[in-house]
């Protein structure tokens, strides 16, 4: 396996599992992450929600943990990262309020670099403008906005994971096994 520099762009409200489990699993494997969040700096925190699926029309939402940043987004270097991870949860709705943000997503699909996007970060994809023609799960809430992005929405289990070029992406963190191990099989080719 070849170490690689990973972004992930995360937010207050993000969902935890979705944030905390693939930072925690590609450090596990010797990749370096660093998970950054506009307006605040390495060793300050974001709020999580843990988003859970018991039997309602739409899943439920709880206080997670606090999740620690190690890097500041004002000084990162696009350029320096192999790979970007973007989360789900509330954060990615008013992360893609942000022309930097935008901006950075687009740089990982014009260097063709390795994107996983989980959940609602589909919306960050859509806000960006880089689904044209391609295929991306998300939460199924999100459909409307992959397909008025270009994007073919990819109906799969919430279990599953779907792979177009350079971007993974899944429907919720039931989906970590197969997202992750698609994302990690990206990072080694």
């Amino acid at each position: 396996m070849n170490k690689k520099n990973i972004l992930m762009i995360t937010g207050d409200f993000t969902e935890d599992y979705e944030t905390m489990v693939p930072f925690q699993t590609l450090l596990a494997v010797g990749h370096r992450v660093d998970a950054v969040c506009p307006g605040k700096k390495a060793g300050e925190t974001v709020a999580t929600a843990i988003h859970d699926f018991e039997g309602d029309q739409t899943y439920t939402e709880k206080r997670g943990h606090n999740f620690s940043l190690n890097a500041d987004f004002d000084t990162i270097d696009v350029e320096a990262y192999d790979a970007l991870v973007i989360p789900g949860g509330r954060a990615p709705e008013y992360l893609r309020l942000n022309p930097a943000v935008l901006k950075a997503i687009r740089h990982f699909f014009e260097t063709d670099k390795p994107v996983a996007a989980i959940c609602h970060g589909a919306q960050l994809l859509t806000a960006a403008g880089v689904l044209q023609g391609r295929a991306c799960s998300a939460y199924p809430a999100c459909r409307p906005e992959v397909e008025q992005a270009g994007g073919e929405y990819a109906d799969i289990a919430i279990d599953a994971a779907i792979t177009d070029g350079n971007l993974v992406t899944a429907p919720a963190w039931p989906a970590h096994p197969a997202w992750l191990s698609q994302f990690m099989a990206l990072l080694d080719s």
